[in-house]
C-alpha cells in the first residue's frame, strides 16, 4: 500500500508586519501525528509567515523521507497555495524568493505525488494553534 503523508502548515503574525510564527503538523495517512513543532520568527508578514511555515514543513521531510510518498500539503493561506501551484503570479520579491525555494526543496523530496490544497481555518486546528503558540513568545 502507498505510504501517505499529510502536512498541515500555518503562519500569522499580529499586525502586518508584526510579531510572527508558524506551526506544523504532520500525520499519515491514518492520521496518526508524525511530527509537530512550532517557531517565533520575529517581525514578519502574514504572507511570509505562512511561505515560511511551509518551508519549514519541506525541511523537516526532506531530511525524513526516504522512499517516495504521497504528499498532501494543507493549508490555510489560499495565496500561498494558488502561488505554490503556479496558479497565480508572485509580484513580491521577499515571496517569491521564498516560493523558488519551496518548489526546490519540492523538487528535492521522493514523492509519487503530490498535492497542496486549501482548506479553511477550521480544519487546520492543529498547526494553527502552533502558529499562535509561537507567536504568544513574543506577547509575554
Amino acid at each position: 500500500m502507498q505510504e501517505k503523508i499529510i502536512v498541515f502548515t500555518d503562519g500569522g503574525s499580529r499586525g502586518n508586519p508584526g510579531p510572527a510564527g508558524i506551526g506544523v503538523y504532520i500525520t499519515d495517512g491514518s492520521g496518526q501525528e508524525i511530527y509537530r513543532e512550532h517557531k517565533f520568527l520575529g517581525i514578519k508578514t502574514n504572507n511570509e509567515s505562512e511561505y515560511l511555515a511551509l518551508n519549514l514543513a519541506l525541511n523537516y521531510l526532506k531530511k525524513e523521507l526516504k522512499k517516495p510518498t504521497a504528499l498532501v500539503f494543507k493549508l490555510d493561506s489560499k495565496l500561498v497555495v494558488e502561488q505554490m501551484n503556479k496558479n497565480w503570479q508572485i509580484k513580491e520579491d521577499r515571496l517569491r524568493a521564498l516560493a523558488e525555494k519551496n518548489w526546490k526543496l519540492l523538487s528535492s523530496l521522493p514523492h509519487s505525488t503530490c498535492e497542496i490544497k486549501h482548506i479553511p481555518r477550521a480544519e487546520n486546528k492543529v498547526a494553527d494553534m502552533l502558529a499562535n503558540q509561537a507567536m504568544d513568545v513574543a506577547q509575554i
